[in-house]
């Protein structure tokens, strides 16, 4: 009998690690991948590119443009409404930048002269 029930818990332990194991994988399945600004990537006049779409927190937005022109930077509804990115602001600069959404409102802008007021900005809500 001794043997029987160690068997059942060791089954029952496997049963729940490959539960769980399927609970992480179905999660990271679930999150989606944008590129923002679609074919034409990041560029000016963005704001309506969010339009239509529902973002979720983890889903991935991917910012594709050309690094000798633009950037990419992570703000604060301040920073966007003002456009300006304060000292600290997280700045991406590959120009095939993946971030990941966090749940609530997430900011973005190029800090390029110019570039936020010609409407290099996006604000996405994140579910």
């Amino acid at each position: 009998m001794a043997q029987g029930s160690g068997s059942a818990s060791r089954a029952t332990a496997a049963l729940g690690l490959a539960l769980l194991l399927c609970l992480l994988l179905a999660h990271s399945v679930d999150a989606a991948t944008y590129t923002v600004g679609d074919s034409g990537g990041w560029t000016f006049n963005m704001a309506s590119w969010t339009r239509g779409k529902r973002f979720r927190a983890g889903d991935v937005l991917v910012f594709r443009y050309s690094p000798s022109v633009h950037n990419v930077v992570a703000v604060s509804a301040a920073g966007y409404n003002g456009c300006s990115a304060p000292r600290g602001s997280r700045t991406y600069a590959s120009g095939n930048d993946r971030i990941t959404l966090a749940r609530g409102s997430n900011y973005f802008i190029c800090s390029i002269a110019g570039h936020c007021q010609a409407g290099m900005k996006i604000a996405v809500v994140a579910a």
